[in-house]
C-alpha cells in the first residue's frame, strides 16, 4: 500500500464518488476532520455543501480517485457501483493507483464486491467494503477487509461512525449490512400485520402503543410504526425504493447460501407491490398502505394523528 502522509501524519488526500443523502455527511465529518476530498456525484449541484466547506468538484468518477490514497463510494446499489467501478475512461478502477484503497459504504451485494474486488485486485488496489446504518458521526459501520487494511484505517472509520465492527474478509460487511436489513425490514411487516390484528379485534391502538415497547414486541422497528404509520407521515427512514433493493439482495444472498428467507420472500413481495402503487420515492413506511388496504383498517393512533402535535405516552 502507498503511504499515507500527505501534509502531516493524520490528513489524507480522499476521493468521495456519491455525494448524496449519505455521503453528504460522510464527506462533510472527514473534511472537519482536516482531510482534503476530491469529489463527483453524476447531479453535480448534490456536490454544492461539500465544496462549500473546502472539497473540490471534479467531472468524473475516475478524477476524483486521480492522485487520492484513498477512494470512497456511496451509491444507490450494486448496479450503480459496479458502473462507477469499471467504466473504461470515467470509472474509479481507471484512476486509481497501484497501492491504493477503495472503500465501499454502498449496501451491496457480496457477490458483486467480490467481482469488483477481484478487478481491483488485478490493478494493485484493495477493495475494502464498510456499509453503513444510522446517521453519522454516529452511525454503525460493517467492514470486510483484511487485518492489515483494517488497522490502517481504523481512523477514518472512527470519524464517521461511533460503532466500527471488523467482521472479517472482503465481503462480510456486506453480508452482515443485508441480514441487519433483512432482520429490519420483515420485522417491519410483521409489526404491521400485527396492530392491524389488534384493530381489526378492537383493542386501542394508544393503549398497546404503550405495551408493545415493554413488552416481548418491542423492537426499534416499532418505534419506526410510531413515528411514520401512526402518524400518517410515513416519512421515517429511507425511501421504499431503497428498502425494496435492500430486501431483494438479502433474499438473494439467502438463496445463494442455502439458507430459508420464507418471511423476506413474503416482504419483499409486500415492499414491491407498494413500488408498483408509485410510491418509490416515499419514505418506506408508506409500505403499510399496502397492509392496511388487505384489512379494510387504517393505523392511526388519535394522539398522533396528522395536525396533532402532542403525541401519545411512550
Amino acid at each position: 500500500m502507498i503511504d499515507l502522509r500527505r501534509e502531516s501524519d493524520n490528513t489524507m488526500r480522499i476521493g468521495f464518488v456519491g455525494i448524496g443523502t449519505m455521503g453528504s455527511p460522510i464527506a462533510e465529518c472527514l473534511i472537519r476532520a482536516g482531510h482534503s476530498l476530491s469529489v463527483y456525484d453524476r447531479r453535480s449541484e448534490a456536490t454544492g455543501v461539500v465544496c462549500a466547506q473546502g472539497a473540490v468538484r471534479t467531472d468524473s468518477a475516475c478524477l476524483a480517485a486521480h492522485d487520492n490514497e484513498v477512494v470512497f463510494t456511496s451509491l444507490p446499489g450494486p448496479v450503480e457501483f459496479e458502473a462507477a467501478m469499471l467504466e473504461p475512461r470515467t470509472g474509479i478502477l481507471a484512476g486509481l493507483r497501484p497501492g491504493a484503497v477503495h472503500i465501499d459504504l454502498t449496501t451491496n451485494a457480496p457477490k458483486t464486491v467480490a467481482r469488483i474486488g477481484e478487478a481491483c485486485r488485478s490493478r494493485g488496489v484493495e477493495l475494502v467494503d464498510a456499509p453503513v446504518s444510522g446517521r453519522p458521526p454516529a452511525m454503525t459501520v460493517m467492514i470486510g477487509a483484511s487485518d492489515a487494511a483494517f488497522a490502517k484505517y481504523r481512523p477514518l472509520f472512527d470519524i464517521i461512525a461511533a460503532n466500527v465492527f471488523h467482521v472479517g474478509p472482503s465481503g462480510t460487511g456486506a453480508t452482515a449490512k443485508l441480514v441487519t436489513q433483512y432482520l429490519g425490514y420483515t420485522n417491519f411487516i410483521a409489526s404491521i400485520e400485527g396492530m392491524l390484528v389488534a384493530a381489526r379485534a378492537g383493542i386501542d391502538l394508544d393503549i398497546l402503543a404503550e405495551i408493545v415497547p415493554v413488552s416481548a414486541g418491542q423492537s426499534r422497528t416499532f418505534d419506526n410504526i410510531a413515528l411514520g404509520v401512526f402518524s400518517g407521515s410515513f416519512a421515517a427512514g429511507g425511501t421504499l425504493d431503497i428498502v425494496a433493493k435492500d430486501i431483494e439482495l438479502a433474499c438473494q444472498l439467502a438463496r445463494d447460501v442455502g439458507a430459508p428467507a420464507t418471511l423476506g420472500a413474503l416482504a419483499s413481495d409486500i415492499y414491491k407491490r407498494a413500488q408498483a402503487l408509485g410510491w418509490g420515492q416515499e419514505g418506506f413506511p408508506i409500505v403499510a398502505r399496502v397492509l392496511e388496504a388487505m384489512a379494510g383498517t387504517e393505523l392511526r393512533r388519535r394522539e398522533l394523528a396528522p395536525g396533532n402535535a402532542k403525541g401519545g405516552k411512550q
